[in-house]
C-alpha cells in the first residue's frame, strides 16, 4: 500500500563504531569528544525523519550469508559477537520487537526481481544493529529486522538488493545501513596524524559519490575500488556494502553527508537518501532527540 503522506522515508547509512563504544572507555585510541559527537548525531537521527518509522530493516556489515537472509524471530535476542570488552557490555539489552511479515516482505521483493533469499528464525541482533540503535531509539519500540549482505560482495549485487527494497519508502519503513565509511583495523598501530591523512582521501571521494545525481552515484559505488585509498579504507569491503544497499533503496533521492567527524582519527561519515524535502521534527517531540549524546545505559 503507497503512502499517501507528504515525504517518502529517506534511507540512511551510519556510521556503527566500534564494539559496544558508547558504554565504555576506549581512551586513548577513540577520545570522548569523537564518541560525544557520533552519539550526538545518532540520537538526534529520530528528529531527522519526517515522522517516526514504522519500522526499520537494518543491513549490517555483521552478517554475511550465501543469499539475503532475513531475520524472522519476532523477539531477537541479543548476539555479542565482540571480543574482550568489559564484562558489562555483554548485559547490554536492546529488545526491540522483530517483524516476521516485514521479514516476508523483503523476501518477496527481493524474489520478484530474481534474487535468491533464505531466512533465519534463530539469529538476534548483532553489534552492527543494537549498538547505534539503542542511541538512535533507546525505547526500543520500532520494530526491526536485520537482512544479511551477499556474501559474494559484490557492490553492484548489493546496490540491485536496495533498488528492490525501495517500495518500502512509501511505507514508512526505514532502510537503515550500518557500518563504517572507513574500517581498516590495522590502522590502530599508526600514529594518530597518519591514521586520519589515510583515511580523509577516500572521504573526500565518498562525499562526491553520495552527493552526486543517482545515475553518477551508482556508477562511482560500483566502480568504488577505484578511488583514492580505497583499499587503505576498506581492505575488505563489508563495512561499506550498507552503503550500497541504501543507495540503491534511494533511487533517484538526492544523498547528502549529514555527519562528518572522526572515530579513533579516522574521517567518517553518515549519509541520508531523500531527506531533503522533510523538515526536521520539533526537537522534545521525540526522547531520543533529546538525549546528551553519551547514548543509552546498558
Amino acid at each position: 500500500m503507497t503512502s499517501s503522506l507528504p515525504h517518502r522515508m529517506p534511507v540512511v547509512f551510519i556510521p556503527h563504531g566500534g564494539g559496544p563504544w558508547p558504554w565504555m572507555d576506549q581512551r586513548p585510541l577513540v577520545s570522548d569528544d569523537e564518541k560525544r559527537a557520533l552519539a550526538g548525531y545518532l540520537g538526534g537521527l529520530p528528529a531527522r525523519l519526517p515522522r517516526r518509522p514504522r519500522a526499520m530493516v537494518v543491513v549490517s556489515a555483521h552478517w554475511e550469508e550465501r543469499v539475503p537472509t532475513a531475520t524472522t524471530n519476532p523477539e531477537p535476542p541479543m548476539l555479542y559477537d565482540y571480543h574482550g570488552f568489559p564484562e558489562e557490555t555483554y548485559r547490554i539489552r536492546w529488545p526491540a520487537p522483530g517483524h516476521p511479515r516485514l521479514a516476508r516482505q523483503v523476501r518477496e521483493l527481493l524474489e520478484r526481481v530474481g534474487i535468491a533469499t533464505a531466512e533465519d528464525a534463530a539469529r538476534g541482533f548483532d553489534h552492527g544493529t543494537f549498538v547505534p540503535l539503542k542511541v538512535a531509539f533507546p525505547d526500543a519500540d520500532v520494530p526491526a529486522i536485520q537482512l544479511s549482505l551477499d556474501a559474494t560482495l559484490d557492490p553492484a549485487r548489493h546496490l540491485a538488493i536496495g533498488r528492490a527494497l525501495a517500495p518500502l519508502r512509501d511505507e514508512d519503513v526505514l532502510v537503515v545501513g550500518s557500518g563504517m565509511s572507513y574500517h581498516n583495523l590495522g590502522d590502530m598501530r599508526l600514529p594518530v596524524e597518519t591514521r586520519r591523512s589515510r583515511s580523509e582521501p577516500f572521504d573526500a571521494w565518498l562525499r562526491g559519490a553520495v552527493e552526486a545525481d543517482a545515475v553518477t552515484r551508482d556508477a562511482a559505488l560500483t566502480r568504488w575500488e577505484e578511488a583514492p585509498n580505497a583499499r587503505l579504507a576498506h581492505p575488505r569491503e563489508e563495512h561499506l556494502l550498507p552503503l550500497m544497499v541504501v543507495a540503491g533503496a534511494a533511487g533517484e533521492s538526492r544523498g547528502r553527508v549529514a555527519y562528518r567527524g572522526t572515530f579513533a582519527n579516522w574521517a567518517i561519515s553518515a549519509a541520508h537518501f531523500g531527506d531533503e524535502g522533510a523538515s526536521p521534527r520539533r526537537p522534545g517531540s521525540d526522547p531520543a532527540s533529546e538525549r546528551d549524546g553519551k547514548g543509552g545505559s546498558p
